[in-house]
């Protein structure tokens, strides 16, 4: 099946028909869900197409890449898309540095989410990326104003917001399906064509070597560049463009200085598990990934429309046949340090982080710390011991420094606060305590909402679970009328001999959406502005918020509740020992 009659059949499923009014909603909500992979509810955030949508289809802020998506879709089923809806995205990008302005004739849903994006571009780092798809090919006249509007965007010095396009035809749908299916499995293939008398096969210390000159037009052929499975062995991922190396990159690619690409870059290094000739130039790559270079292959991907242009615009790259996982971690590490590398891409080797994997693997054998991007998972191990460093720097946040409403993004935690949180003694069974009470919480994030959760909070994934997190410390707090952070794991272990574990996610809810409802009610709209939730879950009101529901909870319990107040009391009941003074972090 191809990727449109796929798209015409996947489309026609209950959650596209009964909530989205067209097939175009239909499509920009089937890319969210099988390429962003958003879930229903977020997919329904995110979409603004209809009346006085500016242009706009969806806005989605993805938080962990500090990255902004508008997205402008066409679903057609001819072959050729014109320059029209270029000049609609180019349209977009003009309104979007007067968001004040383009509010005002807006449809309500385009409103909230602008007040969104207006309060992200508030923050340093975040980028906005117009993502153009069709289900078609673009035509020449098409390609022409993509061309000129990405160079325009390469040469932007003093713009509000740092900015890319990238367009995605009836093919580029297809690849980025298919690896996004492939996500679980990234082990990645690829055929490459070199050009004859352009690269050298050689073998060195028993390893076997190619050298290469390779056009860039081959570089953006690469698999997994957009969703970052071909760089798992990378010490970092895309810094995105408003990185001012990649900045440069793009501007030698979109000018006439394109020919002298080969001179003015260092290489790209790449580690295969085997090098296949296949003759006729071409080798086949097993198990291909890029050590050195992600930051240059996703300038030089964001810059496609201008490369298929280009005939002679070249780059080093050196394909190594590494087998070995410790040799091939070796060479990760050694030629990313030409670069600079900011802390947080490198935090895993901190030995702070390798103490904690240590100590928590000791005490958990049948467990696994993740440390590194693209760490994989031993099969014996027990998912249910399995941690990752980026959600525990995020779940420590919220526990111990009681501010979930900053654990969404990791540049803060793992630069601002890493100090201050990685140089707190972690007993093992603590981090395992709150990796417990997180997949419970994830756990009630279905379709079917158990809880009764508010379906606005349900929307908000990305950031609301850390709330939650907050809301069981929170809880144990309170019931135990003490001011400081409960440890976790005595927190598991008496909620769980207790049989009381539900009844503390259910108490949990209950007051999140008391605390969420109270917020919405008393908004005063005539501030002349929204309420909207995502602001207001990454502000200190909504900490505030749910520790004044959670108060009033057990406050009024004795009398709507006697029994379920007694046996809270007496089954919740911890010691002094059994708490700790908060981190401060965010204040």
């Amino acid at each position: 099946m191809d990727i449109i009659s796929k798209i015409q059949s996947e489309i026609k499923q209950d959650f596209y028909i009964n909530n989205f009014s067209n097939d175009g909603q239909r499509f920009i909500a089937w890319y969210l869900r099988n390429i962003h992979l958003l879930d229903q509810r977020q997919t329904k955030d995110a979409i603004t197409d209809g009346a006085d949508d500016k242009q706009i289809d969806a806005i989605y802020v993805d938080d962990n890449e500090q990255k902004i998506f508008v997205i402008q879709g066409k679903f057609y089923t001819g072959e050729i898309v014109n320059a029209e809806p270029v000049r609609e995205v180019i349209s977009s990008w003009s309104q979007l540095h007067n968001i004040s302005e383009l509010q005002k004739n807006a449809n309500h849903k385009l409103q909230m989410k602008l007040s969104e994006v207006s309060s992200v571009l508030k923050d340093d780092g975040y980028s906005v990326c117009f993502e153009l798809l069709t289900t078609s090919t673009f035509s020449e006249s098409a390609k022409k104003d993509i061309i000129a509007f990405q160079t325009k965007l390469a040469q932007e010095e003093n713009a509000s917001f740092e900015a890319e396009l990238v367009v995605i035809d009836n093919e580029g749908i297809k690849d980025n399906y298919t690896r996004a299916m492939e996500e679980d499995n990234p082990s990645l293939n690829h055929e490459i064509q070199l050009e004859s008398n352009k690269y050298l096969l050689t073998e060195l210390s028993s390893t076997k070597v190619i050298v290469a000159v390779l056009p860039l037009k081959e570089c953006i052929k690469l698999p997994g560049i957009k969703d970052g499975t071909l760089f798992q062995k990378n010490v970092r991922q895309s810094l995105g463009v408003s990185n001012s190396v990649n900045k440069k990159i793009r501007k030698t690619i979109l000018s006439e200085k394109n020919k002298d690409f080969f001179f003015f870059h260092n290489g790209i290094t790449a580690i295969c598990n085997k090098i296949e000739n296949l003759g006729n130039d071409k080798f086949y790559m097993h198990g291909l990934s890029v050590v050195n270079g992600c930051q240059s292959l996703n300038t030089i991907l964001s810059c496609s429309a201008t490369i298929e242009q280009q005939n002679d615009s070249y780059v080093l790259f050196r394909f190594y046949e590494i087998p070995q996982h410790d040799r091939a971690e070796s060479i990760s590490t050694f030629t990313n340090s030409q670069t600079t590398v900011k802390a947080r891409d490198l935090r895993s080797n901190d030995k702070r982080v390798i103490q904690m994997k240590r100590t928590y693997e000791q005490k958990y054998p049948n467990g696994f710390f993740a440390t590194k991007r693209g760490d994989t998972i031993p099969a014996d191990k027990d998912k249910k011991y399995v941690i990752e460093l980026s959600q525990i720097g995020k779940y420590l946040i919220a526990w111990y420094s009681q501010r979930p409403n900053i654990s969404y993004g990791e540049t803060k935690i793992f630069d601002k606060y890493f100090d201050t949180l990685f140089n707190h003694d972690y007993r093992p069974e603590d981090l395992f305590g709150l990796e417990f009470w997180m997949q419970k919480i994830i756990s009630i994030w279905t379709d079917e909402n158990p809880m009764g959760i508010n379906e606005e909070i349900m929307s908000m994934k990305a950031y609301a679970p850390y709330h939650f997190l907050f809301g069981i410390s929170a809880l144990f707090s309170k019931i135990n009328g003490n001011t400081n952070v409960p440890l976790p794991y005595e927190t598991v272990e008496l909620a769980k001999q207790s049989n009381l574990d539900e009844t503390v996610i259910r108490i949990v809810a209950d007051c999140f959406n008391s605390a969420f409802e109270t917020a919405k009610n008393s908004f005063n709209p005539s501030s002349g502005r929204d309420f909207i939730p995502q602001n207001w879950i990454k502000s200190k009101a909504s900490i505030q918020a749910i520790q004044s529901a959670i108060l009033n909870y057990i406050s009024f319990l004795p009398s709507m509740n006697p029994q379920q107040n007694k046996i809270l009391k007496e089954k919740l009941k911890m010691n002094m020992k059994d708490f700790e003074y908060r981190l401060t972090a965010g204040d």
